[in-house]
């Protein structure tokens, strides 16, 4: 399992929270299996998400996608996303 994690500046909450779950059944078709949003404590437009995926590949060809960066444009994200991949110890 592969957890792509990605922060992002937003400038509204509300708008981007519509957007992204308006984009689950493209994330879904692209192999996402789980995710989970976060707001910074204090500011609200302060956002992480994790998304999971089987395999490495999958995650970055999510977080490379045109489909991503066209919903992240239309959800108001401020700058370039920060985005990492870690993968599950045990």
């Amino acid at each position: 399992m592969v957890r792509l994690f990605v922060r992002h500046e937003v400038a509204d909450y509300t708008t981007w929270r519509r957007v992204y779950d308006k984009f689950d059944a493209e994330r879904k078709a692209m192999g996402a299996t789980a995710r989970q949003v976060f707001q910074a404590a204090g500011d609200p437009n302060d956002v992480t998400a994790w998304h999971d995926f089987a395999t490495l590949e999958k995650a970055r060809s999510f977080a490379s996608s045109e489909q991503l960066k066209e919903a992240m444009g239309r959800a108001g994200v401020r700058g370039k996303p920060e985005m990492w991949f870690a993968v599950e110890v045990l």
